[in-house]
């Protein structure tokens, strides 16, 4: 995401964490289950999720909603997408 959207730490990084992923390459499952334990042991206020507009990407939410809900907490899910030519939707 930083090579296609120049601005990504400034908007989005300041002040947090940072979790990386690709739901097409990798294990979602591994990715929920590890992300479920952060949620459960953490006080996360809320999650932002930054993907590209490609439709592989867009397997990342429904990997931190069935975090979330398997968490048991109820958690913010801002998302918010970056075209193939880096600009923020």
């Amino acid at each position: 995401m930083p090579f296609a959207y120049p601005n990504f730490h400034s908007d989005f990084l300041t002040g947090k964490s940072l979790i990386i992923g690709c739901p097409k390459l990798d294990d979602a499952e591994f990715y929920v289950d590890k992300l479920t334990e952060i949620l459960k042991n953490n006080s996360i206020k809320a999650v932002t999720l930054v993907n590209m507009e490609v439709p592989c990407c867009f397997g990342l939410q429904h990997i931190v909603e069935e975090a979330v809900q398997k968490a048991g907490k109820v958690i913010p899910i801002r998302q918010t997408v970056i075209t193939i030519r880096g600009e923020k939707q």
